[in-house]
């Protein structure tokens, strides 16, 4: 076992070591490329068909400000004490009710990755007639392979995806621009359809508070709380709000919300690749990173071993769950941010932020007060439609655990 964690680089059964916390400059280049996500485009899209440009950023400045206070408080947990989402649920749902959080979470994020290599493949294939089998087999690979490396290949792959995307995506939307007359022009185009700035902010929180809720993956990595904090509050900031600008203007011009297409009828066909390339790249190696990690609590594997496992299912069922599954991934969605609230709560407000060592700490089999709360705020989620969905859920949450917490101690 010693032997293991020796070679096991990327802690999936224990803290992060001092010697492997990264400064700054690695850690916001990784939480950067956390944030560019394919389908915040497509959030991006459907925002700039519904709103006028100034609600547009006031939608997202609002949304963006609520998930910043959501992983950055999972930000702070996962630096402070340099665990992973999954183990962190140990503390709070106990060793065995962990395993349902971090069930869900693989599944959902192996569904994903799957998803992410047929949004890829297939217009890329359709564009230059390459076979679609071969294309999502060698798509499905190289990310595979860079997700196995962990967190080093994480930070290379991110420091050159993270510009590359930036500057092509920007050249896309200032060709756009012009070509409605500049930023005048854009603020005169009338939304096609209405939207409530309400529903314009769910949209902006639902897009990524499920991928949020796998943030101490990355933060327990940094040097110190300030920097888990920082880089992944100001990468939230940047990067959803250059996705949502992205898929937006791209919209508002040409009616289509995918930046791909958009590019390709702008004629920029190898940067339209390489975007939607590189930005799914980014997306699918965190989630797989991520499955695997949880696998790993529940199995006590190797996390490489369960990168490979988690990739070869992802990538041979890729086009069927992309035409299948995605519908019922997105229900899976809805337990993720109940899971992140459980731990925020218990971190903050149980615990008071004092989590003894995983050696020193005797946890419960299942903590029933976990599970209930974590099923009250799923429910929620699907129930209530009032007002910010996922904030409703995480808010419930707290509270059913903190006061269930509080009632069953006495």
């Amino acid at each position: 076992m010693m032997e293991e964690r020796i070679d096991d680089h990327d802690y999936a059964l224990e803290h992060v070591h001092q010697k492997d916390k990264k400064g700054f400059f690695s850690m916001f280049v990784v939480m950067l490329g956390f944030t560019f996500f394919s389908a915040s485009m497509l959030t991006g899209g459907n925002l700039g068909t519904g709103l006028p440009l100034k609600d547009f950023f006031i939608a997202v400045v609002i949304g963006n400000l609520i998930l910043a206070c959501y992983t950055g408080a999972l930000a702070y947990i996962g630096a402070d004490t340099g665990l992973s989402m999954h183990l962190l649920a140990r503390y709070s749902f106990g060793e065995k009710g962990s395993y349902v959080a971090s069930f869900i979470t693989s599944i959902t994020q192996i569904g994903w990755f799957g998803v992410g290599i047929a949004m890829f493949a297939i217009p890329v294939a359709n564009r230059f007639n390459i076979n679609l089998y071969l294309l999502v087999a060698i798509t499905g690979i190289l990310m595979t392979a860079t997700a196995y490396f962990g967190m080093k290949s994480l930070t290379i792959l991110s420091a050159i995806a993270v510009p590359a995307i930036a500057v092509l995506g920007s050249t896309s939307v200032a060709m756009a621009t012009s070509s409605v007359g500049g930023v005048q022009g854009l603020m005169n185009i009338e939304p096609t359809t209405k939207m409530a700035l309400v529903t314009a902010v769910t949209l902006c929180v639902g897009s990524f508070i499920s991928g949020g809720t796998a943030t101490p993956d990355f933060a327990r990595f940094s040097k110190n709380k300030k920097v888990a904090v920082s880089t992944t509050v100001v990468a939230f900031f940047i990067g959803n709000s250059l996705m949502f600008l992205f898929g937006a203007v791209g919209a508002m011009v040409t009616g289509n919300s995918d930046i791909a297409d958009v590019m390709f009828s702008q004629g920029l066909v190898i940067p339209a690749i390489l975007v939607l390339g590189l930005n799914i790249w980014t997306t699918n190696d965190n989630a797989l990173y991520t499955s695997a990690l949880g696998l790993s609590n529940i199995t006590k594997l190797p996390k490489k071993k369960l990168v490979i496992a988690c990739g070869l299912i992802g990538t041979v069922g890729s086009i069927w769950l992309n035409n299948n599954f995605t519908a019922f991934l997105t229900f899976l969605n809805s337990m993720l941010p109940p899971v992140g609230g459980i731990i925020i709560a218990d971190y903050f407000f149980v615990k008071k932020r004092k989590y003894d060592t995983m050696d020193n700490t005797k946890f419960k089999n299942i903590n029933w007060i976990a599970i209930v709360a974590f099923l009250v705020g799923f429910i929620v989620a699907n129930v209530v439609s009032v007002g910010v969905i996922a904030l409703n859920a995480i808010v419930t949450t707290i509270l059913v655990y903190v006061i269930g917490t509080k009632i069953t101690n006495r």
